[in-house]
């Protein structure tokens, strides 16, 4: 059977997503998104300040079946069209991620239809191809989320080397909590960009996260560009603790909120910028992608494109539907495995700390 329809679902934290992605037979642009489609449970867990594990699992059963539907049906497909089948297996929320592999290897099996195995950060980086095609290799993909911060280093297509991640907060999840420190609502991260693009980003120097040169280094040391966002978090905290001592009220005025998010912002992301392009120029790429939730900051993309510009290397973020956690991005991941015959056992299981 040639493979032109597959359909990927994706439930790894608080996203309900399924999309249907086809073969192109085009070399430098293998993939099409025919559809895709996402629920998402923000407004559930906002109350939270932010995801409860046991009501994001409980909200996947109600809410995938509908999606699933809704994806067949906006790409005009019944389930025998359906040729094979991709899930996200990690890492994430365990309990969501059962819901997604429990619901695909049920389908695949009525079905008769081959399943594969996807990394939820596999799906992100494959996002820059599913959306631009080809790109120059050997390339650096910066992985950016709310649980994720990885440098990889990619020589050959689905190939991905670990170059450097966080040793302790994700920068997404550094911005959802200087949002909550702030009381500025969840999730913190568009909040936090938007009330960014209004204040003074030189307002406050926040010290920098001393961490080994990476040219002092061997190349192949491990850890050599990791990424540090405790200390940027807990200098925002001692900051903002003393401004309402001396204020004597725990709301400080907009005006200096708008500041201190704009200067925290300009911190994250000049080190995020810095150190990608730091393991750019070390192992000669010839592409920098970024991908990952937070690759939908405005700041960011911004910044990674005038510093490609300006060292004249081309920069590649997928467009905006695909950086936040969707099923197209497991879809081309999937088809990526496919290609390689990788399929997954009948005993598949979800996998909360999979590794890449």
């Amino acid at each position: 059977m040639s493979l032109q329809h597959l359909l990927a679902i994706e439930t790894s934290c608080d996203e309900t997503a399924a999309a249907i992605v086809d073969r192109t037979g085009d070399a430098d642009r293998p993939w099409a998104v025919r559809s895709s489609v996402v629920a998402s449970q923000v407004a559930i867990h906002r109350e939270w300040g932010g995801v409860v594990p046991e009501l994001a699992s409980r909200q996947h059963v109600r809410d995938i079946c509908g999606v699933v539907e809704r994806a067949l049906a906006d790409a005009d497909l019944s389930w025998p069209a359906i040729d094979a089948m991709a899930v996200t297996q990690g890492p994430g929320l365990v309990g969501s991620l059962l819901v997604g592999v429990s619901f695909a290897k049920a389908a695949a099996w009525s079905l008769g239809r081959p399943l594969v195995a996807v990394h939820h950060l596999a799906g992100h980086i494959e996002s820059i191809w599913l959306d631009h095609g080809r790109i120059p290799l050997p390339a650096v993909v910066l992985v950016v989320s709310g649980g994720h911060t990885n440098l990889y280093l990619i020589r050959r297509e689905g190939e991905y080397v670990l170059l450097g991640r966080t040793r302790d907060d994700a920068a997404g999840e550094a911005y959802d909590k200087v949002a909550k420190l702030l009381g500025l609502g969840y999730p913190g991260g568009p909040i936090v960009d938007r009330l960014a693009a209004e204040g003074n980003a030189r307002a406050i120097r926040w010290p920098g996260t001393r961490l080994t040169n990476p040219d002092r280094n061997h190349p192949e040391r491990d850890g050599r560009f990791d990424f540090s966002f405790s200390g940027l978090k807990t200098a925002v905290l001692r900051h903002v603790r003393a401004r309402q001592a001396a204020l004597g009220q725990d709301r400080l005025p907009d005006a200096e909120v708008r500041d201190i998010a704009a200067s925290f912002q300009h911190r994250v992301v000049e080190t995020l910028v810095e150190r990608t392009f730091a393991a750019a120029r070390w192992h000669g790429a010839r592409a920098v992608g970024v991908a990952g939730g937070v690759s939908a900051n405005a700041h960011l993309r911004s910044e990674m494109a005038a510093r490609g510009a300006a060292v004249e290397l081309p920069v590649f973020i997928p467009r905006l539907s695909l950086s936040t956690d969707n099923a197209a991005m497991i879809a081309a991941a999937g088809l990526r495995q496919l290609a390689r015959g990788r399929l997954a056992p009948p005993d598949l299981n979800a996998d909360a700390s999979l590794a890449l």
